[in-house]
């Protein structure tokens, strides 16, 4: 069975940089495309970064283009998502999400975890 676990979430200032980490476990780590997705209070969830099988291709939501870069490491069954120059509307849960396809829903869905950019 399928686990993904988030860890790297927290509280920081404006401008600061964070690093979202997530663990997949009970699959093939490489038959899956991964991605991040966030979601604020009283908002719906909306797409944030997607990585492709391998690695080999980005995917990331216009709002956080240039300033969060997500990545894999298929050794070690992860992925993360480097961010930075944060904003106070960044803050949301981060769910980390999976599929086992290159495209279509994602399937798997870690418990998320909390960001929050606040002064």
């Amino acid at each position: 069975q399928v686990k993904l676990v988030e860890s790297g979430g927290g509280l920081v200032q404006p401008g600061a940089s964070l690093r979202l980490s997530c663990v997949v476990s009970g699959v093939t780590f490489t038959r899956y495309s991964m991605a991040w997705f966030r979601q604020a209070p009283e908002k719906e969830r909306e797409f944030v970064a997607g990585v492709s099988r391998i690695g080999g291709s980005t995917y990331y939501a216009d709002s956080v283009k240039g300033r969060f870069t997500i990545s894999r490491d298929n050794a070690k069954n992860s992925i993360y998502l480097q961010m930075s120059s944060l904003k106070q509307e960044d803050t949301a849960v981060y769910y980390c999400a999976g599929r086992n396809a290159s495209y279509g829903k994602y399937e798997a869905w870690g418990q998320g975890t909390q960001v929050t950019v606040s002064s």
